[in-house]
């Protein structure tokens, strides 16, 4: 029987287990795929812990997980863009992909280009269109500076970089180990911490003119003490600063779908975005990959990995 991951109650980590459910069965217009890589999130931590239960409640038992990247197993009826066989990316909006076998939509998945590797294609749904979705949000372009916060994170490395790509000057607030990656990437560090806006009104030379926030614990403050128009200001870890402020909160719902996912592949694919990745487990390991995520300090995206 195939093996997926579930958890039976709102907890911390030891709640999660690996368990044996009965073979998915794709319906008219889904796809059945045999998992290889899926990505994890710090959301999917926090739905876990009961920490949303009022925006997303879980059902229990509740699976998890909605990046994936594998091969197609089987195909439903009316299903004519994907064959048995096919490498492909997607997601599912089912709190599914955490397992060997998923059953997505045909409309949620795009065909994995060859140059993307397994690792980046798994994580890339959540991680990429938050980013993407954070660009757009404060229309970041040429002659812009743009702050990032948590910037080497899952999150932070492809929002810089998207920033990057669309002209703008991107500062990238971490700490100092993470700094040689952000500047090989064009992107100036900074430190975070204390004295933090100094240092940002001194690397920008004066002018911020938008701030994208990935961490929450005062940045949307931060970025109006720096100046920046709360129309310019996005953050995907501050829900209250929206109704305090006035600024964006646009992350996965508005960048998560085919077309960017299609979009943020073909960079891969060309070489012009990476996608870092701070560790593989294997899908019995998931306890291990959340022990590792919620440390908060890791530099890119944690994957599961599947068997094959």
């Amino acid at each position: 029987m195939p093996q997926a991951v579930r958890f039976d109650e709102y907890g911390g980590i030891d709640v999660l287990r690996v368990a044996e459910v009965d073979r998915p069965v794709p319906g008219a217009e889904q796809v059945l795929v045999r998992m290889r890589a899926t990505g994890i999130n710090p959301g999917e931590a926090k739905i876990r812990r009961g920490m949303l239960a009022q925006r997303w409640p879980a059902t229990f038992p509740s699976g998890q997980g909605s990046d994936l990247a594998g091969v197609v197993e089987e195909v439903g009826e009316g299903v004519t863009g994907f064959a048995v066989g096919d490498e492909v990316i997607g997601f599912t909006n089912s709190r599914a992909s955490h397992a060997e076998l998923v059953v997505v939509g045909e409309a949620n998945l795009i065909h994995k280009p060859a140059g993307v590797s397994w690792e980046a294609a798994g994580c890339l749904y959540v991680a990429g269109g938050t980013a993407w979705a954070m660009v757009h949000a404060v229309s970041a372009g040429p002659g812009d500076t743009v702050v990032v916060s948590g910037a080497a994170g899952g999150v932070g490395s492809i929002t810089v970089q998207l920033a990057k790509l669309a002209g703008a000057t991107v500062i990238g607030l971490a700490s100092e180990a993470n700094h040689p990656w952000l500047a090989s990437h064009g992107v100036i560090p900074v430190t975070y911490g204390e004295g933090v806006a100094d240092r940002i009104r001194a690397a920008a030379g004066g002018q911020v003119d938008a701030f994208l926030d990935t961490q929450g614990g005062g940045y949307v403050e931060l970025a109006i003490e720096l100046g920046v128009r709360p129309e310019r200001i996005d953050t995907i870890a501050d829900f209250a600063a929206k109704e305090a402020y006035g600024v964006k909160i646009d992350g996965s719902a508005v960048g998560g779908n085919a077309k960017v996912l299609s979009e943020l592949a073909s960079l891969i694919d060309q070489g012009r975005l990476e996608i870092p990745i701070a560790g593989t487990y294997p899908l019995a390991k998931v306890q291990d990959a959340y022990r590792e995520l919620e440390k908060g300090h890791t530099h890119g995206k944690i994957v599961l990995m599947g068997r094959h």
